[in-house]
């Protein structure tokens, strides 16, 4: 495993937030994690690679992703951008800057859910990203602190009303808390958690919540957006780059640990879902890996 840093962060217990706009040719800061919450934006970043946990996408002109899990690895890293100007606005915020009473509030609701989400990343819409450009534009400018907080305050309630925001990493690998959901989703959920190094059938999980298989089958993927099929593969790859960063393990220890039954069809499943082979995968977080 590669060394780790562990290092102070820039929030002291007198500030709200931290704020700073950067504008750089290049990402050099290696892949890490925080116990801070985060939200990240990127400009004219066409071509950058994102990591944020098991999730690795190339982005476009415009990205915006907050992130709440004190272990959840991310970076933005060089890949194909040629732009020299790329502008980044970086956010850095206590999880205590609204309290547990404050999220309780029904005027922070939506506000909660998010935060809930982005235990994994949270990747907001381009809508979304034009609706508070204007804010994220002037925040490190303002010389008005209660200004700067209130403006900070609306970027995260526009940003909680975004249906399209997408989760980044897979449950599995940010060892995220499971959503408020159908009582019988949570239980085929928790079913697949508990058995996912072997083999289930539908019929099983379909058993378990006293349902026809095809209807669960329906059921499940309009709860979650994949079908239970889909949901399982998920989580066995999300443990499986759990293993991959964490552990010394073999790829085909981790491939048999995680209930796969072929590695051919383990490297190529997570290659094609994932970006790139489990070797890489491994390589690209041992190789920079720092907490800060």
């Amino acid at each position: 495993m590669a060394k780790v840093l562990r290092e102070i962060t820039s929030i002291t217990d007198k500030d709200c937030f931290y704020i700073v706009e950067r504008h750089k040719s290049e990402f050099t800061w290696p892949i890490h994690s925080h116990e801070v919450y985060e939200l990240n934006y990127i400009e004219r970043g066409k071509g950058v690679h994102r990591v944020v946990g098991d999730s690795i996408e190339e982005i476009g002109e415009y990205d915006l992703v907050l992130i709440t899990s004190d272990g959840l690895e991310h970076a933005w890293e060089q890949g194909n951008c040629k732009e020299q100007d790329i502008r980044e606005i970086t956010i850095q915020f206590s999880p205590k800057l609204l309290g547990s009473e404050l999220l309780a509030k029904n005027q922070f609701a939506s506000v909660r859910k998010m935060f809930e989400r982005a235990q994994m990343g949270l990747a907001f819409s381009m809508p979304a990203i034009m609706r508070v450009y204007h804010l994220l534009d002037t925040l490190a400018s303002k010389e008005e602190r209660m200004e700067q907080f209130l403006d900070m305050l609306k970027i995260l309630y526009e940003l909680s009303q975004d249906t399209d925001a997408r989760t980044l990493a897979s449950n599995a690998f940010a060892l995220a808390d499971a959503d408020r959901e159908s009582r019988r989703v949570s239980k085929a959920k928790e079913y697949i958690a508990n058995h996912y190094t072997e083999e289930i059938k539908l019929e099983t999980l379909a058993a378990l919540v006293a349902m026809a298989p095809s209807a669960f089958s329906r059921f499940f993927k309009q709860h979650t957006g994949r079908g239970p099929v889909d949901y399982i593969i998920d989580v066995r790859l999300g443990v499986a780059a759990r293993m991959l960063v964490d552990t010394s393990a073999s790829v085909s220890e981790i491939c048999y640990a995680c209930g796969f039954n072929n590695l051919s069809n383990f490297n190529r499943t997570f290659k094609a879902r994932r970006g790139y082979t489990p070797r890489d995968f491994r390589a690209l977080f041992t190789k920079s890996r720092v907490y800060v």
